[in-house]
């Protein structure tokens, strides 16, 4: 399920879904207006609207706009099992002693600069990947603190945390974006599985 990197990559996001009727409260369905519930929290549709509407404004002015919004044409799920991803990754790195500076960031954005050949190519890696360039240091973040995991508790181990911090958080994710699956971490439309989905920086071996 995971693999190393040894050079700046950055990796394809899981499946998409675009947007359909808000749901009601029923069984285990999310509270009305939230694209998903974990946590004792939400991620309501109108933070996922935001994310999506970030990209699609990013893409517009790309010279390869319409190839990028060809291939991201499931943005919405895209983006909400990115954010939740990226919610499982930080809590398992703060319960692991794992919490990168705001310093260690920078360094390895622009370390990812120099290898993309400049930051104007690294945000273009991002956007097709459909993170808009506001969302490249919370990416950053969650590779760093992905790959120190990874280092710390070995591939096995790794893949086990994710998975019970992921049942820990109780996520339920809004039915038209599919169902949760805590072991692939991502929704059951999806295909991407865990550690694939948050961005590219380089592997800090």
């Amino acid at each position: 399920m995971i693999r190393r990197r040894t050079a700046l990559t950055v990796s394809a996001a899981s499946a998409l879904l675009l947007s359909a009727p808000l749901i009601t409260a029923c069984g285990d369905a999310p509270r009305p207006g939230a694209a998903a519930v974990l946590d004792g929290g939400r991620i309501t549709v109108s933070q996922l609207q935001t994310q999506v509407k970030a990209v699609r404004q990013a893409q517009s002015s790309d010279p390869r706009a319409a190839q990028m919004v060809a291939g991201s044409g499931r943005l919405s799920q895209d983006t909400l099992i990115r954010m939740i991803q990226f919610r499982v990754i930080e809590r398992a790195g703060k319960d692991n002693g794992i919490s990168p500076s705001r310093r260690e960031v920078q360094r390895a954005r622009s370390a990812a600069e120099k290898q993309s050949g400049g930051a104007t190519a690294l945000r273009a890696l991002y956007l097709q990947q459909g993170i808009a360039p506001g969302g490249i240091d919370e990416a950053v973040r969650m590779d760093l603190t992905r790959n120190a995991l990874l280092r710390k508790l070995g591939t096995s181990k790794v893949n086990e945390v994710f998975t019970q911090t992921s049942k820990a958080l109780d996520i339920r994710v809004n039915p038209r974006y599919g169902k949760w699956d805590n072991t692939q971490g991502t929704a059951v439309l999806a295909k991407e599985a865990w550690l694939r989905t948050s961005g590219g920086t380089p592997e800090q071996a």
